[in-house]
Parts: structure tokens; sequence; C-alpha cells
């Protein structure tokens, strides 16, 4: 074990780390700037135990009405062995719907050592020696040979801060269009043609992760890793009906966003460098403890924070009185000003300490008295 490996189970209190997920991989790139988050999910901290501990429990997280509805609408999709989701996907990619396909069923039933194996083996194999899609066989597996292939909840593996992370696609499809592509499904509906814009986000950003995982795998079975289709295929309820549709979402750029903040959590010898040697996330310190460590490594809190972190709540409460609470748009808008007050003060007409701020004081001034103009009006 190393020295940051040692440390950062000092941090978590000695307790196994606790282990990331697509969701949780997409949540980091949120908000990439904040080193407190950084170093707890690259020591495998339990956050929600953490904020419960606290004093500030996370208050987000998928009801089991949600879970339950979004578990019968994959079932739905995917039976008779896909037939539905394996036309939705093909006329949705702009090619001729196969005749026949094979369906591989790689969820659960095994260790996941077990399972990841399999899944590598079947995926690497797919699309044949000569990637022109040639019949494979693998053990105890169908046959490969059909004109389309279908695996169902493959597990692929990704390294998060020096820790291997198993993942779980929802599916991939193989050999449509000569390459594989990631299907995820969601029960979120598509009314007129148009999702919930920040369910969108998030499921375009936990795509990249499968994209990227799916990549890597490629890549360390001696594949072209570009044979993995930057575009996923999307299958949502249509309007208020249970009727699927499917849609395709460009991830390139969430796929950049995703391996820069990978990269930057496996460098953690330098964002523990910059930690206070006591500090602690361990389930057996009090609560003041806790919240006196916290405090003395930097949160960069936004507004946004309350829908993907655990510990928004504390941060929110902690950053009370700047202008990051009100959000990324107004705290640049501000110049980087960070104190509300000095904000009200400048805008009363409180000459600047800073020259550099100068010229957003004159600007609030100037919308102070806009806005006091638009009161008397």
């Amino acid at each position: 074990m190393t020295s940051s490996e040692e440390r950062l189970a000092t941090i978590r209190g000695g307790v196994p780390p606790r282990r990331h997920n697509a969701r949780t991989i997409a949540a980091l790139t949120g908000n990439p700037g904040c080193n407190r988050r950084a170093i707890l999910d690259g020591a495998g901290v339990d956050k929600p135990l953490l904020a419960e501990r606290i004093g500030f429990p996370a208050r987000f997280g998928q009801s089991r009405f949600a879970i339950t509805r979004g578990n019968a609408f994959e079932a739905q999709v995917k039976a008779d062995g896909g037939a539905e989701l394996l036309r939705l996907v093909a006329e949705r990619l702009g090619v001729p719907v196969p005749a026949t396909a094979s369906w591989t069923d790689l969820g659960g039933g095994e260790d996941i050592a077990g399972r990841q194996r399999r899944s590598a083996t079947l995926l690497a194999a797919a699309l044949g020696a000569d990637d022109t899609g040639s019949a494979v066989r693998a053990g105890r597996d169908r046959q490969l040979d059909a004109d389309a292939a279908l695996f169902d909840h493959p597990l692929l593996g990704l390294d998060v801060a020096g820790r291997r992370v198993y993942l779980e696609p929802d599916l991939v499809a193989a050999r449509l269009g000569g390459r594989f592509h990631v299907v995820e499904i969601k029960s979120f509906a598509v009314v007129d043609g148009q999702a919930d814009p920040a369910k969108l986000a998030a499921a375009a950003v936990q795509s990249a992760v499968y994209v990227l995982a799916l990549r890597e795998l490629l890549a360390a079975h001696g594949r072209d890793p570009r044979l993995v289709s930057h575009e996923v295929v999307l299958v949502c309820p249509e309007n208020f009906t249970n009727q699927p549709v499917a849609h395709l979402l460009d991830v390139r750029k969430q796929l950049l966003v995703v391996r820069r903040q990978l990269d930057r959590m496996d460098r953690v010898d330098a964002l523990l460098a910059a930690v206070p040697a006591d500090f602690t996330a361990a389930p057996t310190v009090d609560a003041p403890t806790l919240v006196d460590s916290l405090s003395r490594v930097p949160a960069r809190y936004t507004p946004d924070c309350l829908a993907s972190c655990e510990l928004a709540y504390f941060c929110r409460h902690e950053a009370r009185g700047q202008t990051g609470t009100l959000g990324r748009p107004v705290r640049e808008a501000l110049g980087g000003i960070a104190e509300v007050d000095e904000v009200l003060a400048l805008a009363g007409g409180e000459r600047a300490a800073d020259p550099e701020r100068a010229e957003a004081a004159a600007l609030l001034r100037t919308a102070a008295r806009l806005r006091a103009d638009a009161l008397k009006a």
C-alpha cells in the first residue's frame, strides 16, 4: 500500500471504500473545481452516512415508485428477446433492421470478477477477429453469428482514483452499422420530442461513462476503441404513454469532461498535498470534529450541487452569505466578488478597496440606480 493509499484509508477511518458507479462518476463532472468532493470521493468515503452524522442528510435520490416504474419500462422494452428494442435502435441509427439477432444476458448469477471476464470476452469478440462481424463462439453462450448481437447488462470496468469500479449499462448493441452502441433505457418521458433538460444532461454524462469503459475494454483486447460509437441510443416513453421511442445522444463533449475529471482524481497526491494532515471523515469521529475537519478543506458550492452531492446541504449552510450560493452565472457576473455583503456595499456607493474591482463596483452602482429608478416608476 502506497503512502497515498494509507492516507486515504485513514481519512475514511479504515473502513472499506464505498464503490463508485456510473451515477457517482457522472456526478463528479458537475463541479470539478470542488477539492472537498474530490478528496472524499477519491478516498471512497460514505458521503450519505457522513452527511447524516453532521446533521445535514441528503434529500435527493430516486423514489421507490420511480425505481419500480423504471424497472417495469425496461422489462417491457426488452421483452421477446429485445425484438422491439432492436427495431427502435436500428431505425434510429438509420440501418436496416436485422432479420435475426443474438441475445446474451450478462446480468447477475455470477461473481463480479467472473461476470466482468465473461462480458469482456464476448464483447471483444463480438465483431470477429477482423472487426467485420465474423461469427464467434464463447463457451456456453449462444453462437453470435446473427446479423446483430445484443448484450443485456454487461459488466464493464473503469479505474477511478486507483480503484476498479464496475459499471453496468442497460444494453450494448453490436454489429449495427459495424460498431458498438451503448443503449440506455430511462423512464422519464419525451413529450413532443422534448425531454427534461436536467435529466437528459444527466443521462448523457452517465452514458459517456459507459462509452469510455467500453472503449477501454476494446483497447485492452487489442481492438480499435473507435469501434464504440460516440452516439448513444436513449430509449424513453413517448409523451404520456409507455410506448418507447429512441433518440441519439452525441456524448463527445461529455467524454472529454469525464476523462478530465478521472485524470484529476488519479492525481490524488497533488490533491492530498493541500489537505491538513489530521483531516478525517471517519465514522467513529464525533460530529463537531467532522464539521471542523470538513471546514478546513475548501468546497465550491453551487445550487447545482443539491441534485448530485450528498454534502450539498452542509456546504450550502457553510457558504451562507457568499455569492456562489446564487449560482455560477451570478458569481461570474459579479467579477469574482465572494461576499454578498461586499456586493451590497459596493452597490451602495462604497469605494472598492481593490483597484481590480473598480469596474465591478461601477457596474453594481449603475444596477442599483436602475433598480431604484424602476421601483419609483
